[in-house]
């Protein structure tokens, strides 16, 4: 018998070790199935089927229907139903894998003939006739041997392969049967079918085995499931608003940005207009750096294979860098995954005082990472991008103030570009996991100094979540929420006692005892990388950006060519004054150019006929407000430097 702690009660119960966890309800409050789905135990979520493994004073929290929490397990489950509905339609399907992901699932097919759109009416009917049975889930679990050979018996291959390779060290495997259907999964899974109220398939797209492009292409099936069908509607109203905010679509119409298969995917190319997006969020943040006593550098784009041995991001991120290259002379270089490794060679290139710190160097350096083709997604997520990056040298003393003077300055700049729904997530170690680099004093130590920090300033939202951290130090991540209520990871603040350590770079400065002593550094990114920024925020202003940000600030329209000349005067006098201006002088009905104007989403239309020449005015529209009358140009002009120097958003 084991004691486990319920939470959040706090009631001791004493339980059988290898229990499944529906046997053993009674003993946890006497709920039946109906309410009671699974259980927490630490960050792992586990179901009524699967066997209690736990240590004495382990936290058991139940996981109730309709909670956060059991979605995971609805979801799962759905994506369950989706396959067997799959392989009752299509004969002879393989199988790959089958996760939950936000807001949904997926399922990866090989199948005989491709999937469409069009097939998913039958596949939804199908997938309800199977609700509508209602049959358990049940777990089952085989040795190694007899589970190898079940799925050889099924003829799934896929299944045989990851056997084979992925699960090569596990002696026992789960299964999961719903009817004819079984699969290899870990679970966890609802009671029964029956219990999936409200489902929707999303989509079918591409995707390779184990995300190799050089295995079978396969059809990767999402949909979606929810407690209520009112909160199914609700989400696919959602996704229609987010379809139309999509940057893909927006920036390739407004002309931002561009993704040539010749050139490479995932390597993104700023046309015009989003290059002066970008120059004006640099210059933003160029400006709050030295403000706040940075020190901008500079660092190549590559560097030896050794330093980044030295950091520990080769190997460790090895899976997702660029392969190394090799020169003729036998040395390797590799294009940097991090900008750290090269701010450290700049501190160390001299001896520190202390009296020089904190030292805090800033960059907008490219870094290039490897991601697999199917999680390549306009410039979200990207294989070339730009983080506004900057790394604090400091005694132990000053962390706690560089810290909160780091989290400061991301709450400033999130809040100017109208980002200010937002959590603080604080990624700590997973005592577990064997990633992590450094002694469990240093990371107690920095854990503590974060989350002390943290909470005297009284961020919002601020949760705690262990196996976030980097692999060298603990970090508070802003998770900030759209104007549709979609989460977006942006700007970080990390703690790192590791990377200055001996067993690292090893650096140093004298302190006014005259001995040497080990710096921390803390590393941040407000935007966290100038790519995803920007295509969050063209999503955020479904393209329609702050005056400040906006390519094309103003657009200089002649009623007729007989007032093309002043018109041209106004655009001249504007563009002196330091706005960006364009003329629309063609021998277009207004309200054709104006429409124009409007779909490119231009913030200010000035429109120049015969009265606004006669009276030297100009006719102001914008392009939500609509008409705001005419007024002398001098006035229009103060209200643009108003709203400009303002940061005023829309």
């Amino acid at each position: 018998m084991v004691e486990v702690v319920l939470h959040p009660e706090g009631a001791r119960v004493q339980i059988r070790s290898g229990a499944r966890l529906r046997d053993i309800l009674p003993q946890l409050g006497g709920e039946s199935t109906d309410s009671i789905w699974g259980a927490r135990i630490g960050e792992e979520i586990i179901d009524l089927q699967t066997p209690l493994r736990v240590e004495a004073g382990a936290a058991l929290e139940l996981v109730r229907a309709g909670e956060a929490p059991a979605l995971e397990l609805l979801r799962h489950s759905c994506a369950h139903v989706m396959a067997r509905a799959v392989m009752r339609l299509f004969p002879g399907v393989q199988l790959a894998f089958g996760p939950t992901v936000e807001n949904g699932f997926y399922y990866d097919f090989l199948t005989p003939r491709p999937i469409s759109e069009e097939d998913f009416p039958a596949i939804e009917a199908e997938m309800a006739k199977i609700i509508a049975e209602d049959e358990p889930f049940e777990r089952i679990e085989l040795p190694r041997d007899q589970a190898l050979e079940l799925c050889q018996a099924l003829g799934q291959r896929f299944k045989v392969e990851h056997i084979q390779e992925g699960l090569r060290d596990e002696p026992v495997l789960s299964f999961y049967r719903q009817g004819e259907f079984i699969d290899l999964c870990g679970g966890p899974h609802i009671p029964s079918a029956g219990k999936i109220p409200a489902f929707k398939l999303l989509s079918v797209a591409g995707a390779y085995w184990k995300g190799d492009a050089s295995r079978e292409q396969l059809q990767r099936l999402y949909g979606t499931a929810w407690f209520s069908r009112q909160e199914l509607e609700s989400y696919l109203q959602r996704l229609e608003e987010a379809k139309k905010r999509d940057h893909r679509v927006l920036g390739r119409r407004l002309e931002l940005f561009l993704i040539d298969p010749a050139v490479g995917p995932g390597l993104v190319l700023w046309l015009p207009k989003g290059a002066i997006i970008r120059r004006e969020l640099e210059n933003f943040i160029y400006q709050e750096l030295l403000r706040r006593g940075y020190q901008p550098v500079y660092t190549p784009h590559i560097g030896r294979v050794f330093l980044y041995e030295t950091s520990g991001h080769f190997p460790y991120y090895a899976d997702s860098q660029f392969p190394p290259m090799q020169l003729a002379d036998g040395e390797r270089y590799l294009l940097k995954p991090m900008n750290c490794p090269h701010h450290v060679m700049i501190y160390k290139s001299k001896p520190r005082s202390y009296r020089e710190l904190p030292l805090r160097l800033a960059e907008l350096g490219t870094v290039y990472r490897f991601e697999q083709s199917g999680e390549l997604s306009g410039m979200t997520r990207v294989r070339g991008f730009t983080q506004d990056d900057a790394h604090i040298f400091c005694t132990e003393d000053q962390v706690a103030e560089e810290f909160r003077a780091c989290v400061e300055m991301t709450q400033y700049v999130l809040g100017k570009l109208g980002l200010s729904e937002y959590r603080v997530r604080l990624g700590f170690r997973d005592p577990r996991s064997t990633k992590y680099v450094g002694s469990d004093e240093t990371w107690a130590k920095a854990e503590k100094a974060l989350e002390e920090v943290c909470r005297q300033m009284g961020l919002p939202n601020l949760s705690v979540e262990r196996g976030e951290a980097a692999f060298y130090g603990p970090k508070a991540d802003f998770l900030v929420t759209d104007c549709i209520g979609r989460e977006w990871q942006l700007g970080t603040v990390q703690l790192d006692y590791n990377l200055p350590s001996p067993q690292r770079f090893n650096l140093h400065y004298i302190g006014a005892d005259n001995a040497p002593h080990q710096p921390v550094m803390i590393h941040r990114a407000p935007f966290g990388s100038l790519e995803r920024f920007v295509g969050i925020l063209i999503e955020h202003f479904a393209g329609a950006f702050p005056l400040w940000l906006s390519p094309e600030q103003v657009r200089v329209m002649s009623v007729s060519e007989q007032t093309e000349s002043y018109a041209r005067e106004v655009a001249a006098k504007l563009s002196a004054a330091g706005f960006r201006v364009q003329g629309d002088y063609r021998p277009e009905k207004i309200s054709s150019k104006i429409r124009d104007a409007q779909l490119e989403q231009i913030p200010y239309m000035v429109v120049i006929g015969r009265r606004e020449e006669q009276d030297r005015t100009v006719s102001v529209r914008h392009r939500r407000r609509g008409d705001l009358g005419a007024m002398s140009l001098e006035n229009f002009v103060a209200q643009l430097q108003e709203e400009i120097a303002t940061k005023a958003l829309p």
